[in-house]
Order: structure tokens, then C-alpha cells, then sequence
């Protein structure tokens, strides 16, 4: 697993989108028990702060302390930092398993197994991730698709294909439970935006390859209208499986 995340942890967990009731609901409604759930690959705790009000106990790992050094202190939650393939549970253990937006940078055969060996028979995994955000303001669209597709280009990890391809052709060796349609909705402005793309894996390669600014368009577009306040959307990428 890579950790691409450590640098600037107060930023990514500032700026990066939360969950939704939504899409815990729609994970819940196949986890017949609630003991203990193993949130991998938890960063700074985006999703962990949405398993525990439901679970007695939840285990939260990461592969960069300086990340889960930012994440909430929740009294029913652990906080270890590991990799995605080492958890330390006992043997079917776990009720249920989560990675939020990260299973891309896994070794997919050896984090399954450990994600087999420590379910118990009726756990289940969920997969959760979002996909490219979208603007609803046109000539914002058309910026981040800009910035994305062609600023960007070549300068995104090789995993990254697998969050473009809606997470479709990730291997899942489960069997798969039907899920809704969701994503998430922003209201959000300039400045929030900046801080968001900041994060972004490949714009970090691009300024530390080059030394540019991928940004100086979109930081332009926000300063003629500082006060303006942008409708934004996150397709929801999610699989469920036992």
C-alpha cells in the first residue's frame, strides 16, 4: 500500500468530503451484528466517525500515523496504524469491513485475505469511494475537467484508473449485494475547492515534477466572484459484499 497521504494530514482532513447517513444505511441493512467493525485504510477517520454510534467497538488502521494523528478520539474507537493486510484481529472476529476511498492502493489478494480470515460468517465488506467531483456552474465544469484530464494527465498513479472506472473492475471475490444509486452534495466555496484539489494525489506529482501551479486558472475563476458559493456533486462509488 502507498502512503501518498502524510504530507499535509491537517489539510486532507479539513478538506476532504465526508460520508452520508445514506450510505451507512445502506451498509447496515446487511450487518446482522454490530460488535466490532474494522474500518482499513482510515486516514484521518472520515468514515470511522460514521461506524461508531452502531458498533460497540471499531478498529480503525492506517498506514500513516501523521493521518490518523488528526482523525477524532471517539471513546468506542481504536486507532492502530498498520497495513491494509495486517489488522491483528482474531479469526472471525469482525462484523463488518470498510475502506473508504482507498482499496485502490491495496494489494488486493492479500488484504482479502486477511478480510476473510477475520469476518465472521454473516460480516460483510463494504467498498466506498466518489468519483470525479462534479460543478453544476458550466464554465466551472469545464475547468475541472481541464485540470483533471489534460493538466494532469500522466501525472495520476496507475491505481487511480480504478476510481475513473467506478470501482467496477477492482477484483471483489464476495458475494455481491444489490445497492442504491448515491452521491454527495456540496455547497462550497473558492477557497474550500482549492483546498480540496490540493489533495489530489496527482496534482502533488505534478507540482513536485515541474514546480508549476495547476491551479493558477481555477484561482483566477474564484477571485472575480471571492464571495460565490458553488453547488457541487460527488457520484458515490460503492460495493457490498459477504
Amino acid at each position: 500500500m502507498k502512503d501518498l497521504f502524510s504530507d499535509n494530514s491537517a489539510l486532507y482532513q479539513q478538506a476532504r468530503p465526508s460520508y452520508s447517513a445514506e450510505i451507512i444505511e445502506q451498509i447496515l441493512n446487511y450487518v446482522p451484528e454490530k460488535g466490532l467493525a474494522w474500518d482499513c485504510g482510515a486516514g484521518s477517520g472520515q468514515f470511522t466517525s460514521w461506524l461508531a454510534p452502531d458498533f460497540q467497538q471499531v478498529l480503525a488502521t492506517d498506514l500513516s500515523a501523521a493521518q490518523l494523528a488528526q482523525a477524532p478520539q471517539v471513546s468506542n474507537v481504536r486507532y492502530l496504524q498498520a497495513a491494509a493486510e495486517e489488522s491483528g484481529l482474531p479469526d472471525c472476529s469482525a462484523d463488518l469491513v470498510t475502506v473508504a476511498q482507498a482499496i485502490h492502493w491495496f494489494d488486493f489478494d492479500t488484504f482479502y485475505a486477511e478480510v476473510k480470515r477475520v469476518l465472521k460468517p454473516q460480516g460483510c465488506l463494504a467498498v466506498i469511494g466518489y468519483g470525479l467531483i462534479e460543478a453544476e456552474d458550466p464554465q466551472l465544469q469545464q475547468l475541472i475537467q481541464h485540470l483533471y484530464k489534460n493538466t494532469l494527465n500522466g501525472y495520476w498513479d496507475a491505481e487511480r484508473r480504478y476510481i475513473d472506472e467506478c470501482y467496477q473492475s477492482i477484483p471483489f471475490p464476495f458475494e455481491e449485494l444489490s445497492v442504491s444509486d448515491v452521491q454527495l452534495n456540496y455547497c462550497w466555496s473558492g477557497r474550500q475547492l482549492l483546498d480540496y484539489f490540493q489533495t489530489w494525489s496527482g496534482l502533488k506529482h505534478y507540482i513536485h515534477l515541474t514546480g508549476g501551479n495547476p491551479l493558477a486558472d481555477l484561482s483566477a475563476f474564484f477571485q472575480r466572484m471571492p464571495e460565490q458559493q458553488y453547488q457541487v456533486q460527488f457520484p458515490v462509488l460503492l460495493r457490498i459484499g459477504r
